[in-house]
């Protein structure tokens, strides 16, 4: 039997590079009636490129809702470097998944859980019978690679994507997919804003992972790493654990999507109807 290929879709990190990628030149797409649409209309390019290019059979968009999750409860300085979104951006979040709904495409999302839980449960859930595609801008989401997932990292342009899948993530890497929580736990991720333990970068935290393989096994031989990694290690042993707590996604999040809701096929008319409500010219030829 043909196994389906599932396609999941950080639908943040579309909107935000969409908007970024056109606004810097003050390119904002104001509809005659004063909304902005550059976000949404850039995030369908990259969407229907990736389409193109990965040939889903079914198709889902996860989504943060909200800056604040469990991971901020855990620890207040999580994402708190994050300026918050540009005036112009703000409409364009609900405005996104009406799109989205009218490709037939479900929008999932849970409040207090960031989209790569989402991604990651259902990555889990549907890995298990089919192929499993994630398209995303964030390096976090390598920890689920595994047989049946791969994941398309989005890379400067469109239609620039480094796809990461089992068979070459060690090589490009040099660790293996799950080893990318201790990998952040060690030296922290300054886009997340958690810092890991202070002083190790990412050549020491790989080399440390190369010779132990986990953080467990690493503070079970402290004694015999160099004086300085284990003083480092003992001063930031709290900050070392919280740290891989924030990195790790839950895969157990209470969300359903039953597959053949997301089964890729909408009806065209609908969609061009939507996308002549938000005046754009030429997105509909990309159908």
């Amino acid at each position: 039997m043909e196994k389906n290929n599932v396609l999941l879709v950080d639908g943040m990190a579309l909107l935000f590079r969409g908007f970024f990628a056109t606004s810097f030149r003050g390119n904002f797409m104001i509809t005659s009636k004063g909304v902005p649409t550059n976000g949404v209309y850039q995030f369908m390019r990259y969407f229907l490129d990736a389409v193109d290019t990965f040939e889903p059979t079914h198709v889902i968009c996860c989504w943060d809702m909200g800056s604040k999750t469990f991971r901020s409860d855990l620890y207040d300085g999580y994402k708190a470097n994050r300026d918050s979104p540009p005036m112009e951006l703000i409409p364009q979040f609900d405005l996104i998944k009406e799109v989205v709904e009218a490709f037939d495409m479900p929008n999932i999302g849970l409040k207090n859980f960031e989209a790569d839980d989402c991604i990651g449960t259902l990555a889990k859930l549907y890995s298990v019978d089919n192929e499993v595609t994630i398209l995303t801008g964030d390096q976090d989401i390598l920890q689920l690679i595994d047989n049946t997932i791969r994941v398309a990292i989005m890379r400067k342009g469109q239609g620039n994507y480094e796809v990461f899948d089992h068979e070459n993530f060690y090589e490009k890497k040099g660790i293996q997919p799950k080893q990318v929580i201790d990998l952040k736990g060690l030296m922290g991720d300054s886009s997340d804003n958690y810092p890991g333990v202070k002083g190790i970068g990412e050549k020491t935290a790989l080399k440390l992972l190369q010779e132990y393989e986990t953080i467990d096994n690493l503070l079970e031989n402290l004694d015999q790493l160099p004086k300085g990694v284990q003083a480092k290690i003992n001063n930031n042993m709290d900050m070392l654990h919280l740290s891989r707590s924030l990195a790790q996604i839950k895969c157990d999040v209470p969300i359903t999507c039953a597959l053949d809701q997301a089964l890729w096929k909408y009806d065209k008319d609908r969609v061009t109807m939507k996308f002549e409500e938000l005046e754009f010219k030429n997105l509909a030829k990309l159908l």
